[in-house]
């Protein structure tokens, strides 16, 4: 296998749809993370060529070629064999929320070796992490998932990392979750146990389904009333879902923000943990805050199907900037 992707591109083809090595190119570089301490290197980011676009354009773009590489642990990448064409550098990081692109057109020729030197990514930040739930790694893999009912077991999956391939785990939820939905607290709930990793319809005993709402509870020992606090969404996957942020009130009329229906990636019922990536980024104006307890509301009410749903990536509220 090994020596087969070492081969290709192959040299036997005579089509001219195909070129051969030396018809293509190669793009070489360094990614760097801006952050608090500076600049450090994107380690593990997957940096590829795409179709020109906005960030995170490379998702949806299905009719270009695409090429793709993971940098190493000081952040260098090298994309190699690249067709002729005009392309945008796309990437994103694991750890840091958002996508980041290179806004100049990447013009590849035949034979030519591109060296990108040093590009800087700046992640999403508007001030100091109050809370976090999850890991941004683009999955919901780090949440909870649970057993599957026995009935449904598949052997192939018992004690194994992608645990979340036993079937029906959707429906887990409204066994777990009867009446009353999930409690998350700040500081004493674990993501890995506490936060379960979709977020689906509850199953009524008649059979029909009503939406969901989780709780996000927290306390701040100050509030600055003025500012304006940030509360930051990413999506790991969305099936003809919503979800709508209350703050200190779930029975507002009208939600401080929705994402409306999003997502068709079907990530529930094909047993996946991700599916195309969103990313929200809410402000919060202090006022709605509170010196002591709060809460934050993420409602679901989608509910045609038990596949209707949403697996979060990661959350983080941010205090106003210094």
């Amino acid at each position: 296998m090994q020596h087969e992707v070492q081969s290709w591109p192959y040299s036997f083809p005579s089509s001219e749809d195909f070129p051969s090595a030396n018809q293509r190119g190669n793009v070489s570089g360094r990614l760097l993370v801006q952050d608090n301490h500076g600049h450090i290197p994107a380690n593990g980011a997957y940096v590829g060529l795409a179709q020109p676009g906005e960030a995170g354009s490379w998702q949806r773009e299905c009719k270009g070629y695409q090429f793709w590489a993971k940098s190493d642990n000081n952040g260098n990448f090298s994309i190699k064999n690249i067709c002729c064409g005009h392309y945008n550098l796309y990437a994103w990081v694991p750890g840091f929320i958002g996508d980041y692109v290179y806004k100049n057109f990447i013009s590849i020729t035949p034979g030519s070796r591109i060296n990108m030197h040093n590009i800087v990514y700046q992640p999403p930040r508007n001030g100091p992490t109050l809370w976090e739930i999850g890991i941004a790694d683009r999955t919901a893999a780090e949440f909870f998932v649970p057993d599957p009912n026995p009935k449904f077991i598949n052997k192939l999956f018992i004690n194994h990392p992608d645990r979340f391939r036993q079937y029906g785990l959707w429906d887990r939820y409204s066994e777990l979750h009867p009446t009353d939905d999930l409690v998350y607290v700040i500081g004493k709930s674990d993501y890995r146990k506490d936060w379960f990793f979709v977020q689906v319809p509850r199953r009524k005993q008649d059979g029909t389904y009503q939406g969901t709402t989780w709780e996000i509870r927290f306390k701040l020992d100050s509030v600055n009333q003025s500012g304006t606090y940030k509360l930051r969404i990413a999506i790991a996957s969305a099936s003809l879902a919503e979800v709508q942020v209350r703050v200190n009130n779930p029975s507002t009329n009208q939600p401080l923000f929705t994402t409306g229906l999003i997502g068709n990636d079907s990530s529930i019922a094909r047993h996946g943990i991700h599916g195309l990536y969103w990313l929200y980024n809410i402000d919060i104006h202090g006022n709605l805050l509170v010196t002591g307890d709060n809460t934050i509301y993420l409602g679901q009410p989608r509910l045609q199907s038990p596949f209707h749903g949403i697996m979060y990536d990661y959350i983080r509220l941010e205090a106003p900037p210094n």
